[in-house]
């Protein structure tokens, strides 16, 4: 065999390891944890499984690949939006997004942002409730956010209250504003937003603070869509809260 033929031959080898070696290597599994693939959830009434992105060379979506955004209104967000309120990460929102799935009712996780960025995609799971909606700078009335409060995070109005002794008591604020309303049936709200860098869900929760909604009650998904996209997990197209 001529020499030139037994290079050829060596070259195609090595091409052929090189490229073998290249597909394990994007054949890789991308896992949640080293013990867990995924989790399955259900939105909008289906089944929805939770994982990461498998291909090995994925990048973060453009929408989120921006690095400097304007501040204001786009700045870093605090490690703590309020006291008494908790600031949770990736684990901890799958583990309320199952508790949800399990039929736990006293959990709500709420996409915080508007509508065009919801239709991009987003957490399974989460029904969409815009941060215009408890904004009263907005054009959210009083009784429009009462009927949130009660219809769909599950808190009561005092006896005898109206919107106008609810506007009262949030401008005397402190104990007031626990007599207007019952908190003690009302769901455990999972907040997020676009990320470290988006205001929606901080504005939503101090707006809810205002109103007496127990901090306790209150759960902050700091990293948002931000981070839920640079681990490459799955998302959705948006259900609506009900």
């Amino acid at each position: 065999m001529k020499l030139i033929q037994l290079f050829g031959i060596a070259a195609l080898l090595a091409g052929m390891s090189v490229s073998s070696a290249a597909i394990a290597e994007d054949a890789k599994p991308v896992g949640i944890t080293a013990d867990k693939m995924s989790v399955t959830v259900k939105h909008g009434g289906e089944s929805v499984e939770i994982k990461r992105n498998q291909d090995n060379k994925a990048v973060v979506v453009d929408d989120f690949a921006k690095t400097s955004r304007p501040c204001p209104p786009f700045c870093i967000q605090p490690d703590t939006i309020a006291e008494g309120v908790e600031t949770i990460a990736e684990m901890g929102m799958l583990d309320y997004l199952e508790k949800m799935s399990g039929g736990d009712a006293s959990v709500l996780v709420v996409d915080s942002r508007t509508a065009d960025w919801v239709e991009k995609g987003t957490i399974p799971g989460a029904v969409n409730l815009p941060w215009e909606n408890l904004a009263p700078d907005k054009g959210a009335s009083t009784d429009d956010i009462i009927k949130i409060l009660t219809e769909q995070f599950g808190a009561k109005l005092a006896e005898g209250s109206d919107a106008l002794a609810v506007d009262e008591a949030v401008a005397a604020g402190g104990d007031a504003v626990s007599k207007v309303f019952d908190y003690s049936g009302a769901k455990t709200l999972v907040m997020f937003c676009n990320g470290m860098w988006c205001g929606q869900s901080p504005t939503n929760i101090k707006t809810l603070l205002k109103f007496g909604y127990p901090a306790d009650k209150l759960k902050w998904y700091r990293g948002g869509m931000q981070d839920w996209a640079i681990l490459g997990l799955t998302t959705v197209k948006p259900a609506t809260a009900k």
